[in-house]
């Protein structure tokens, strides 16, 4: 433990260099105090720590700031203004950082852990460990959450490929299919749906958008090529005729709901294009064009015979057929 109570760090040398150079760049001038404090190391150590920054060819000075040692970077650029957070932003931040468990396992939860960490390197310690607490109890609710733990490698591909518009080759399973597939894709964006992790981009065998569920992705291989995202392109715009991720043909849905769940479907936005007409009875009518069946369908399921779905016809008797076979698992003799 340190002297403020600040439980030890347990990191190799290099991982808390990197963090003296991080906090040092974060403030305009910091002392040997404070980097022990935020390290949870002692002084001495400190020292070491900073002439073997020195030695790697980091610019640091040192001067006096209130009668106390100061070290910063020296740079072209002076007097470069911190950014400030109001107490309500950081407390956002805070929530927000508890809800990051969809990307355990994936090289973008270690990216936010190094915002935060940066956030909170540059407020004092007090403000800093109470942020941490707000973090520590908030309670992030992902039932049916994947794994990435697995997609590690493939994800920081992906990422790289993304950040230098370079197309990659995926072998991908897709379900109820003994063989994995190949394809050529030209990254666009990452989308995330109901705890899970898509990669959308244009499979030029296909000469379409295809979205593949991370998870699926059984090897990633970059390429040199580089490619050009369609001016204009918006996912929002490609995917806005889906219920959910899946493009496919949109239709014109009309769906029943019962006066007991009616209060869980009106007040919230199901599609971009729906209509929502109450009836006297309590019960509503929702109304909306998009494609996607199995998500509508499965999403209909979930709300057992307190939703009637009206048209369109063919997927009324698809639905029907589902409702079915599942009676059938329960009929005894």
């Amino acid at each position: 433990m340190t002297g403020k109570g600040r439980p030890a760090k347990k990191y190799s040398q290099a991982g808390r260099v990197h963090d003296v150079i991080r906090l040092i760049e974060a403030r305009h001038g910091i002392s040997i105090s404070e980097l022990a404090e935020e390290t949870g190391v002692n002084k001495r150590t400190i020292h070491r720590d900073l002439a073997a920054i020195q030695e790697a060819g980091y610019p640091l000075i040192s001067d006096w700031q209130d009668g106390e040692k100061v070290y910063r970077f020296l740079t072209r650029f002076k007097d470069v203004p911190p950014i400030s957070f109001t107490l309500q932003e950081l407390m956002t931040l805070s929530l927000l950082r508890s809800q990051l468990d969809l990307l355990k396992g994936t090289p973008f939860l270690e990216d936010m852990q190094s915002v935060f960490r940066k956030v909170n390197s540059v407020l004092p310690p007090r403000l800093a460990a109470h942020m941490e607490r707000i973090a520590e109890v908030s309670l992030p609710l992902l039932q049916g959450k994947r794994d990435y733990s697995r997609c590690a490698e493939s994800l920081q591909t992906i990422r790289h490929a993304l950040l230098y518009q370079h197309s990659i080759v995926i072998t991908y399973q897709p379900p109820n299919r003994p063989e994995p597939v190949e394809y050529l894709v030209d990254p666009y964006t990452l989308l995330f749906q109901k705890g899970g992790i898509y990669l959308l981009g244009y499979a030029q065998q296909r000469q379409a958008l295809r979205t593949f569920a991370v998870e699926r992705i059984a090897k990633v291989e970059p390429r040199q090529e580089r490619f050009e995202i369609p001016e204009g392109f918006r996912p929002g715009q490609a995917l806005g005729g889906a219920f959910g991720i899946v493009a496919e043909p949109p239709m014109d849905v009309v769906i029943h709901f019962s006066a007991g769940i009616a209060h869980a479907i009106k007040d919230r936005v199901w599609h971009a294009s729906q209509q929502v007409k109450e009836e006297r009875d309590g019960s509503l009518t929702l109304t909306f064009h998009a494609g996607g069946k199995m998500e509508i369908l499965s999403w209909l399921l979930s709300y057992g015979a307190h939703a009637e779905l009206i048209s369109p016809p063919e997927l009324r008797e698809e639905l029907t057929r589902l409702v079915q076979d599942t009676s059938r698992l329960y009929q005894t003799a």
